[in-house]
């Protein structure tokens, strides 16, 4: 029987740069960094963050719900209406059961659970709040937006770290080939910029020390790269078989049709140093889409500006990737939003397919002399785009690739 391909009618974002999906490819777009001292992290070693702004979270969630949801969970929500909306469906119509909701995280709400124990060592127990779980269990996603959009089916919650929004649109693909659901609510959300988090990724390593404007801190496939910047956000799809999505009229914003994932199995931070289990996953999404390594146009890739994650990335590209497509590395503008990373940028990488233009990387003039990759910087490049890849490689060695193309 063959595969039945898997269209994506429906996106949803809130990023640093942008409140809907329209706002946030404008400010990926522009290859400004909106990174920023945040008061919250005041007197931590690293004080600065991308986050997002210029909303009311509790307002734009509406009424008591809003009381028992995390900052992530937030998030999530609003990207998943959006996506519906997008979509041109409609929850109050539609059957429920056959409806599956799979959302991503990493940490889930450790802000929160950090946030109530702080409330629980000053004031005592009785002060804590009584939505504490709620706050924190990183299903809650997935949950609320199956509470808000009458979705019965299959409900899932999956976390490989920063590669969670890939693992999540995977997983959900997987439900539709199977024909276990028709519509599936897919993606990711993150945000744990919050002093405890700050101060693991200095201790790391991993994180970027302040030099200057933060907003010029985050540096992918620089020579003079020197580390990650958080971020925060949420993307989600819907996803559809593309046969029902032609039989309700609706018109497919691209088709995801492979996805590959591998574990390093070597540490739970550094990648593995030749690169070739992360390289494994790239090869098994091309394998799975049908396509050669000279068929994809375009690499989104996972670009952490970190000395050993861009080196092992940039010689896997150029190793898969002779032909040299241009490549962009969306952290340069949105820092490192974790959990959400891989569908954020699963999402710009439809857009860019819709689009013909690639969005550069930020706070690039060119990449280091040793990659032999062509970093698309300055201006966005405009020309067609039929297919493309889009990495993400996780924390404890967890690398997904989604392979997605024009309709």
């Amino acid at each position: 029987m063959n595969r039945p391909d898997i269209a994506v009618t429906g996106l949803g974002m809130i990023t640093p740069v942008g409140n809907d999906t329209e706002s946030t490819w404008q400010g990926v777009c522009a290859g400004v960094s909106p990174a920023r001292t945040v008061d919250e992290l005041k007197g931590c070693a690293i004080d600065f963050a991308c986050v997002v702004d210029g909303i009311d979270l509790d307002a734009a969630i509406g009424g008591r719900a809003a009381f028992r949801m995390g900052r992530y969970v937030k998030l999530a929500v609003l990207a998943a209406r959006e996506a519906v909306t997008d979509a041109g469906l409609d929850p109050a119509r539609w059957d429920g059961t056959r409806v599956a909701v799979i959302v991503g995280t990493s940490s889930g709400g450790s802000t929160s659970l950090t946030e109530q124990a702080v409330v629980l060592d000053r004031m005592g127990a009785g002060a804590t709040s009584p939505s504490a779980i709620l706050l924190t269990i990183p299903n809650m996603p997935a949950a609320e937006i199956a509470i808000q959009l009458r979705a019965t089916g299959p409900s899932m919650a999956p976390c490989t770290a920063c590669s969670s929004g890939v693992t999540a649109l995977s997983v959900a693909r997987d439900l539709l080939v199977s024909g276990q659901c028709d519509i599936a609510i897919a993606g990711a959300t993150e945000s744990i910029v919050y002093p405890v988090a700050m101060a693991g990724f200095a201790r790391s390593g991993a994180g970027a020390q302040r030099d200057g404007d933060p907003a010029g801190l985050c540096r992918p496939f620089a020579a003079d790269r020197a580390g990650l910047v958080m971020g925060e956000g949420a993307a989600v799809m819907v996803l559809e078989r593309a046969d029902d999505a032609r039989a309700r009229s609706a018109v497919p914003r691209a088709l995801l049709v492979g996805t590959g994932a591998t574990t390093d199995a070597h540490h739970p931070i550094s990648p593995h140093p030749s690169g070739r289990i992360a390289q494994a996953a790239v090869q098994n999404a091309l394998r799975d889409a049908g396509w050669a390594a000279e068929d994809v146009d375009h690499v989104n890739a996972h670009g952490t500006a970190t000395p050993a994650n861009d080196a092992t990335e940039a010689a896997l590209i150029s190793r898969v990737f002779p032909h040299r497509p241009p490549v962009t590395a969306p952290k340069g503008v949105l820092g490192h939003c974790m959990g959400a990373a891989g569908a954020i940028e699963a999402g710009l990488t439809v857009l860019t397919l819709q689009r013909g233009v690639v969005p550069p990387i930020a706070n690039l003039d060119a990449p280091a002399p040793e990659f032999d990759i062509d970093c698309v910087t300055g201006q966005p490049l405009r020309q067609p785009i039929r297919r493309a890849v889009s990495h993400s490689f996780g924390f404890g060695g967890h690398n997904a690739v989604i392979a997605l193309q024009r309709p």
